[in-house]
């Protein structure tokens, strides 16, 4: 890789990672629309979706471990209920990677831009949940990680775009919501990494290309993390020490455009 992309990818990092301690996302809203941008000179363009989503989703890994690190000193970590969850979060993210793993780039990059420019909207959403809704109980928890999973192999995403709405709608308090779907994240992250690395073993193209594993272009994974592990703790401190609403409204516009562009992706891949 060219220093440029290096450089690219480390403030790429740095942005996600305070993004994943501030709002409780993985980032991989952010990580892959860049990955695609950034790698395309590298990794044929049948793979390049298949490939920004799996390696999106091993950043998070070391992402939401510095995230939750920061949270859990603050005793914001839900841990009984990321019990409950993150049984039902290895299945579904698992079938999640099988799934992408069968669909066409044309597919791919349509989800992806269909869910960002969902989650977005529901940003925007001021609607309030019902005083007496509580989160659900053992089987209900592992039904919702099962879909929160798969949704986030899919979309290389840590499931905070999922987890985070579903908890406050429980009526659980925004800065717990945001600390214990940073700890979901690890779970996600480790399942969906695995099952891209299994399902990307010897595809034609991507065996020609230097230091992949499976469908994780490794120098990005690790230029990626290394920076974004510095600032996921400041985003977690930022957190508990002011409103996020406006912010996460600004972030919601952001996100339009990125959706707008993985659209634009699938249609060129159509």
């Amino acid at each position: 890789m060219s220093l440029y992309i290096v450089l690219a990818l480390l403030a790429l990092g740095s942005c996600t990672g305070f993004l994943a301690g501030l709002l409780g996302i993985g980032g991989g809203m952010i990580i892959t629309p860049f990955l695609t941008l950034l790698l395309a000179s590298i990794i044929p363009g049948e793979h390049i979706v298949h490939v920004a989503i799996a390696t999106s989703l091993a950043t998070i890994m070391f992402t939401s471990l510095s995230s939750v690190r920061a949270h859990h000193k603050r005793g914001a970590v839900m841990w009984r209920v990321v019990a409950f969850i993150a049984p039902g979060i290895l299945v579904g993210a698992l079938m999640g990677t099988k799934l992408a793993s069968l669909m066409s780039t044309f597919c791919l990059s349509s989800i992806f831009a269909c869910f960002v420019g969902f989650s977005a909207y529901k940003m925007f959403s001021k609607s309030k949940p019902k005083p007496s809704r509580e989160l659900p109980k053992t089987v209900g928890l592992f039904s919702v990680g099962g879909a929160i999973g798969c949704t986030s192999a899919l979309v290389g995403a840590g499931g905070g775009f999922i987890s985070v709405p579903f908890m406050v709608w429980c009526n659980v308090q925004m800065q717990k919501a945001v600390a214990t779907s940073a700890a979901l994240g690890f779970p996600i992250a480790a399942a969906g990494t695995l099952g891209y690395i299994w399902t990307g073993m010897g595809v034609p193209g991507l065996d020609q290309v230097p230091y992949m594993l499976g469908y994780i272009h490794l120098p990005a994974l690790l230029s990626v993390s290394a920076s974004s592990v510095l600032t996921a703790p400041l985003g977690a401190k930022v957190a508990h020490s002011m409103n996020t609403g406006p912010l996460k409204r600004v972030f919601a516009c952001n996100l339009f455009i990125l959706a707008s562009y993985m659209l634009y992706r699938a249609i060129l891949a159509y």
